[in-house]
């Protein structure tokens, strides 16, 4: 089964429904409500909004994966956007397969992205480690902070 060749998270494990009928082995997105292909990067995305849902409390009606918008006249891709109970982005999400280490190239993505949506919150994990960074849009200002912010 595919999930032994997954590697171990940083994170709570997640019930995940996985198809291995066919040539690639997919998994049940619950936010999408379709099987996507599990890739060591979905892996990770998996894991992280299941810990978000069960253990943080974020609420999963509004949240979305793989959120398009356009950056520059390029349509970008976001791997997760969190919304507040107006509908407005609220915390982005980037991810990257555990294998992958989270560089200043990772921050300035999202940073493009945010861009976009002007999120007050961004996160990046790879599974094993998770950075998240409050933005102040007013003034510029940026904090990294210890833990996930509690949902509002």
């Amino acid at each position: 089964m595919m999930t032994n060749k997954m590697d171990k998270l940083n994170l709570p494990a997640a019930p995940l429904n996985i198809d291995t009928s066919g040539r690639v082995t997919r998994v049940l997105d619950p936010l999408r409500r379709r099987f996507v292909a599990l890739t060591p990067e979905e892996w990770v995305r998996q894991h992280f909004v299941h810990y978000l849902i069960a253990f943080k409390g974020y609420p999963a009606g509004l949240m979305g994966n793989e959120v398009s918008i356009t950056l520059n006249d390029t349509s970008r891709r976001c791997d997760t956007v969190i919304y507040d109970h107006h509908g407005e982005p609220w915390m982005i999400v980037e991810y990257k397969a555990a294998s992958v280490t989270i560089t200043r190239e990772v921050f300035e993505q999202i940073l493009r992205y945010n861009i976009v949506l002007r999120a007050p919150y961004l996160t990046v994990s790879n599974g094993l480690q998770i950075y998240c960074c409050a933005i102040d849009h007013a003034t510029g200002r940026h904090q990294f902070l210890n833990d996930l912010p509690s949902y509002p």
